[in-house]
């Protein structure tokens, strides 16, 4: 009996030992093995990582040996030699050109998924009853394509030069067009300047502000940029504006202005001249204390500068945009030509000017924030590769491949507040991911050597990729073909 008791009490023993080391697995949809993951925020790279995805959530990141011998997963994607980064975001993107053109900007999405963009905003154009739609969709599962945040419809003056906008001439309009935006759940709130006056462009952004909305927006010339600023804007479109509140005299050309003394032209002529990097720094660090953002979309306005000599005509990418949309670029191509020789080179000096504000930004701790003004109207500005482009002109302008790499991956999510669930691969973090073949914090062009994309912790490989960028131009050529006489 004593003999039996002690055998029972040591297999008892045995028992309890060995339970952890013969205990099942976890569970796991995918698995991501021997990947390099990049640190983004801290700028490194950590080797041979495994990470666990589950639905779309990454529950798991650490040393390959033991998440393999933690997790079990159906699906394994081999990382060897390739580089992990969270998903890439658009912060400036535009969906447009009527109501016709509505599936040809439809087409646009997967491209942008196709180049590991998993995150867009929309700055508002003339479909924002469709964008609201297809963020639903996304969201909901009924439409693939990138996480969709955007603004609605516009808050603009009354008969503005842009259409798809709530026009507003009083206080009243401005707090009638807050009660439908909230009513259609916008993410943030575009506020524009083509005909709104000065104060009541103050008072949108100062109600932006108080109902918890985010604000960014076109500056009116008769403001200064640090009035925005002060008022509640939340981030700034373009660096225009940036370099604007680096003029010296910037208050009183935005005076004389207002007062009518002087036209647009005459403003931008005294705002070329004007510019003053001390002036520049002290308003930059004061956008930084007030945690104000910038998009430069420098990418734009580097097609725009340069059309006198790049004429796109035998651009590939080309292939993925339809007639329709492509017909939308040539107002800005007339306005381009038609530019005498002294225009043309003071558009190009302008163009580095404004550019050489960004590592200026950078310098005072402004967040600088990936965009591309893709879309309608903005040509050869393409969805997708543009953004490609737009980091590309970060580090030729002055920043790292890791502040570049930064701006398209956590500030977009610092922006929106939602830096706990994206900008980073870490546990708890979204499943939304980008596998590359080279180091991004080498060479900023290795975003675009993409292996893989991960969607809501849907799995894309090259091969997917391909597809979707192959649907998309037979789409298109069917386009063409149908248009032809």
């Amino acid at each position: 009996m004593l003999m039996k008791s002690l055998f029972l009490a040591c297999a008892a023993a045995i028992s309890a030992v060995a339970a952890p080391a013969f205990a099942a697995a976890a569970k796991g949809d995918v698995i991501i093995r021997h990947a390099t993951v990049v640190d983004v925020e801290h700028a490194r790279t950590v080797a041979d990582q495994a990470v666990v995805l589950r639905g779309s959530d990454i529950v798991a990141v650490g040393d390959d040996k033991d998440i393999a011998a933690k997790w079990q997963a159906p699906r394994s994607v081999e990382g060897k030699g390739q580089y992990l980064i969270p998903g890439l975001w658009d912060m400036h993107v535009h969906f447009g050109g009527g109501p016709e053109l509505i599936e040809e900007n439809k087409a646009l999405l997967p491209l942008y998924l196709a180049h590991g963009i998993t995150t867009i905003r929309d700055c508002s154009g003339d479909l924002p009853e469709q964008v609201l739609a297809w963020r639903d969709e996304i969201a909901g599962g009924k439409l693939q394509g990138p996480q969709l945040f955007t603004s609605g419809a516009k808050i603009e003056g009354l008969k503005p030069v842009w259409k798809g906008t709530i026009e507003v001439g009083s206080q009243a309009d401005v707090d009638a067009a807050f009660a439908r935006l909230q009513r259609d759940r916008v993410d943030f709130v575009k506020i524009t300047d083509s005909t709104l006056d000065p104060p009541l462009f103050l008072y949108a952004v100062a109600r932006a502000k108080q109902l918890g909305l985010r604000s960014s927006g076109h500056i009116p010339m008769a403001l200064t940029v640090q009035q925005a600023v002060d008022a509640g804007l939340s981030s700034i479109e373009h660096l225009d504006y940036a370099y604007k509140a680096g003029v010296k005299d910037e208050a009183a050309i935005a005076a004389d202005f207002a007062a009518k003394r002087i036209d647009r032209a005459a403003a931008n002529q005294r705002l070329d001249q004007g510019f003053d990097r001390d002036v520049a720094m002290a308003a930059y660090r004061r956008f930084a204390a007030q945690d104000m953002s910038v998009t430069p979309t420098l990418n734009g306005g580097r097609i725009l500068a340069f059309l006198d000599r790049d004429t796109h005509a035998d651009d590939a990418y080309l292939a993925y945009i339809g007639p329709k949309l492509r017909k939308t670029y040539d107002w800005r191509i007339e306005r381009a030509a038609k530019a005498t020789p002294a225009e043309i080179q003071a558009r190009h000096e302008r163009y580095a000017r404004v550019a050489a504000v960004l590592p200026l930004l950078q310098q005072a701790g402004v967040t600088i924030i990936a965009g591309t003004d893709a879309g309608f109207l903005n040509s050869f500005n393409y969805p997708g590769i543009g953004l490609h482009d737009e980091l590309g002109l970060f580090v030729e302008n002055g920043l790292t491949p890791a502040q570049a790499l930064s701006t398209a991956t956590r500030s977009g999510p610092a922006w929106f507040g939602k830096l706990v669930r994206y900008g980073a691969v870490a546990e708890g973090k979204a499943a939304d991911l980008v596998l590359l073949q080279k180091n991004p914090l080498q060479d900023i062009a290795a975003t675009r050597a993409i292996s893989t994309v991960i969607l809501r912790g849907e799995v894309y490989d090259r091969a997917a990729l391909d597809a979707m960028l192959d649907a998309t131009r037979k789409q298109v050529a069917a386009w063409n073909a149908a248009t032809k006489p």
